[in-house]
C-alpha cells in the first residue's frame, strides 16, 4: 500500500524533524529503552531519534525504516560522524517489513500512524516483527486539541484549513484520540496509553515554530495539496503564511499540541 505524505519533504518540513529528540518525542519509551536491546524505527525521516535510540541501546541493533529514499540518505550522511555501528537506514514499505517475525525488542513510530490510510494494518506489521514480550509503541499528535492563542482568523484558517488537507492526502489528523482503539483492533490486549504535550511560547519557539509554517504554508506539499485539492489559492496560503510571522513575533504568542502515547505488549 502506498500512502501519500501530506507534508511533503520540504527543506522547511525537515526542520522540524530534525528538532526531535527522544526527550522531546519519546520520553514515554526511555524505560524500554536497556542497553542492548533492538529497535526498529517505522518512518525514521532524517533520524534525530532514531540516531538517539541508537546511541541508547549501543550494542543492541537499531534500523531506521523509512518510505522515501532521498531522506533515507539524508538520514545516513548525517549518523556518518556519529560512528554508531550498531545503527542503520534503509527503504522500505511499513504494510509488507522485510524482517522475520519476531526480530526486534521494540518497534517504534513517532507521527507516522496519522499519516497512513490503514494504521490497523501497520500496527499488525508491527506485531509481527516484534519479540513475544516486546513493545510496539507509536505517538501521534491530534491536531483537533490544538490550542493557539492568539486565536486570530489567519491561524484559525491555517487549522481548518489543515484538517482538510490532510484528510483530503492520507490519514487522520487527531490520530492521537484513536491510538487506543487501533491498538487493540491491531489485536493487542495489553495497551498501556500515556500523553504528553509540544509547547511552543517563548521567543526563540515561536521564531522557530512560526518562521517554518509560515514557509510551509506557501512552499511545501501541504501548499501544493491545498490547491490541488481546490481547498486554497495562493492568495489564502500568503494570508495563513503572514499570520503565523505576525505570531512568532507576537510576545504573548502561545500553542500547545496534544500527543498521544501508546505501548503495546507483544
Amino acid at each position: 500500500m502506498a500512502d501519500a505524505y501530506a507534508h511533503g519533504h520540504h527543506e522547511s518540513v525537515l526542520k522540524s524533524h530534525t528538532w526531535r529528540t527522544v526527550e522531546n518525542s519519546a520520553a514515554y519509551l526511555v524505560s524500554k529503552l536497556r542497553p542492548g536491546a533492538t529497535l526498529l524505527d517505522i518512518g525514521s525521516g532524517p533520524g534525530t531519534i532514531t540516531m538517539d535510540f541508537a546511541e541508547r541501546l549501543a550494542p543492541g541493533a537499531v534500523v531506521g525504516v523509512d518510505a522515501a529514499a532521498d531522506v533515507v540518505e539524508k538520514a545516513r550522511a548525517d549518523a556518518a560522524p556519529l560512528g554508531l555501528t550498531n545503527l542503520s537506514f534503509e527503504t522500505g514499505d511499513a504494510y509488507a517489513l522485510r524482517f522475520a517475525d519476531d526480530t526486534f525488542d521494540v518497534t517504534h513510530a513517532h507521527q507516522v500512524l496519522q499519516h497512513v490510510g490503514d494504521p490497523v494494518a501497520m500496527l499488525r506489521e508491527m506485531r509481527r516483527v516484534t519479540v513475544q514480550g516486546g513493545s510496539v509503541a507509536a505517538r501521534d499528535v491530534d491536531y483537533e486539541g490544538v490550542i493557539i492563542s492568539p486565536e486570530t482568523p489567519e491561524l484559525q484558517d491555517w487549522l481548518a484549513l489543515y484538517l482538510q488537507v490532510h484528510r483530503g492526502v492520507s490519514g487522520e489528523p487527531a490520530a492521537g484520540r484513536h491510538l487506543k482503539k487501533w491498538a487493540r483492533d491491531a489485536g493487542f490486549e495489553h495497551v498501556a496509553c500515556t500523553a504528553s504535550l509540544w509547547l511552543f511560547e517563548n521567543d526563540e519557539d515561536r521564531a522557530w515554530w512560526g518562521g517554518m509554517w509560515a514557509e510551509r504554508a506557501v512552499a511545501s506539499a501541504f501548499a501544493d495539496n491545498a490547491i490541488r485539492l481546490g481547498l486554497a489559492d495562493r492568495d489564502r496560503l500568503e494570508r495563513i503564511s503572514k499570520g503565523w510571522e505576525r505570531w512568532a513575533a507576537d510576545p504573548d504568542g502561545w500553542m500547545l499540541m496534544p500527543h498521544a502515547e501508546i505501548v503495546a505488549t507483544v
